[in-house]
């Protein structure tokens, strides 16, 4: 097994980074600070980055083919134009539901965005799993606690998602355009660790990167879910990976410092900062979200 090793690339202090998302038109890495409502951004080679407030929690910032940005919101999805500022918007979710927020997301094979929900508190079961096709949102499934880990196969005949709350991570299998076919199975459970299984995305052998929320660790996992490689991080809580950069060979974490106390984050001082490695395998081009 190999140990990589981690450097931080951006000391932004969210309270719950999350979403990473790598824009290959701009040389620009987006993330969000779900709490503080704040889309973040860097340019890796020229070391620039900003962020801008949208005054809601948002979780992902997708890039589209116009060269616009999709960021779902906590009940919404709005157009974003980096360069002008200018706000769309698009479709709501559970908009009637005060209860819930968005949370994670990532644009599929075929260009459409699978994105969920939770509850603010993580109230058991008030979650779900929607995807955008081409303009259309449906609801793949419900009843879900803390929906992460969506991520998908190299040949997109497979999808991946985790119920945090339950530690287990699941495979669903999908057909031609995408959709789920059957049931999910589970795929890798850590319900009997003290960790909890966060976001995810595949490498270009098919492997999955992990976060392990409350371990401090990125792992990646073969086929079988068997943990072949890890990135140990100076923080417990890393939230999601991100392949980026001009070869896809870079694995960029968010991390989170939400939940802990004065001690904690006086023992963890880059929690919630932007985290980088440079890996051996590369990661997926994934393609830009499409609404037609």
């Amino acid at each position: 097994m190999s140990i990589f090793d981690v450097k931080q690339a951006l000391a932004c202090g969210c309270e719950l980074g999350e979403g990473p998302q790598w824009h290959a038109a701009s040389g620009r890495l987006y993330w969000c600070d779900i709490l503080s409502g704040r889309l973040h951004w860097l340019a890796p080679e020229s070391g620039e980055h900003g962020h801008t407030d949208f005054g809601t929690c948002i979780s992902l910032a997708a890039p589209m083919t116009d060269g616009d940005v999709l960021v779902v919101g906590e009940t919404a999805l709005e157009r974003f134009d980096p360069a002008s500022g200018t706000r769309e918007h698009l479709f709501d979710f559970e908009a009637d539901n005060p209860v819930t927020r968005s949370n994670d997301g990532r644009v599929d094979r075929h260009g459409s965005l699978w994105l969920s929900t939770m509850g603010k508190s993580a109230e058991k079961n008030a979650g779900s799993l929607y995807r955008l096709h081409r303009g259309e949102l449906k609801t793949l499934r419900s009843k879900i606690t803390v929906p992460n880990a969506i991520c998908f196969s190299p040949q997109g005949d497979h999808a991946y998602f985790a119920d945090t709350a339950l530690g287990v991570v699941y495979r669903w299998a999908l057909d031609s355009d995408g959709w789920p076919l059957g049931e999910p199975e589970p795929w890798a459970d850590f319900s009997e660790q003290p960790v909890n299984p966060d976001g995810a995305v595949i490498d270009s052998e098919g492997a999955m990167w992990l976060a392990l929320w409350g371990a401090g660790k990125v792992v990646r996992l073969d086929a079988d879910a068997r943990i072949i490689d890890e990135i140990r991080l100076p923080t417990t809580q890393p939230s999601c990976p991100a392949f980026g950069g001009e070869h896809l060979d870079r694995l960029y974490i968010t991390t989170a410092r939400v939940g802990m106390d004065a001690t904690q984050r006086k023992q963890e001082p880059m929690a919630g900062d932007l985290f980088v490695a440079e890996l051996q395998v590369p990661g997926l081009v994934e393609p830009p979200l499409r609404l037609t």
